[in-house]
């Protein structure tokens, strides 16, 4: 079975928020290519929130969700970077959590300088 996805990309004009529409699969398999989707939006206005708004897509697994949520947690913070929500589908393909809350923004951990 072909899973496939299809991504849109909603900024408003006044560049208060980002909303990236995903209808759809979402699989353990395929959700590693939003991963620079919701990087992307989340460098297009300094603090501007991002919603993954997964309510219309057609089939979704729930470690999928986690494996995306992990990974925006991974990215860490920055005060450039707005935060990320997502937003998952009610009823019979509901993740377990519902709707997954905004992850308040904290410092990333200091990475080791590189020796040249």
């Amino acid at each position: 079975m072909k899973h496939t996805m299809s991504v849109l990309v909603q900024v408003d004009l006044d560049a208060t928020h980002v909303r990236i529409l995903v209808t759809g699969c979402l699989t353990e398999a395929n959700q590693h290519v939003l991963h620079p989707v919701i990087g992307r939006a989340r460098t297009l206005g300094a603090g501007v929130p991002v919603r993954v708004d997964l309510d219309s897509v057609r089939h979704l697994q729930p470690a999928a969700v986690t494996l995306l949520r992990a990974a925006v947690d991974h990215e860490g913070a920055s005060p450039d970077l707005g935060a990320v929500s997502i937003s998952v589908p009610a009823g019979p393909r509901a993740h377990p959590l519902a709707e997954l809350p905004v992850r308040p923004l904290r410092d990333p951990a200091p990475r080791p300088a590189l020796a040249a």
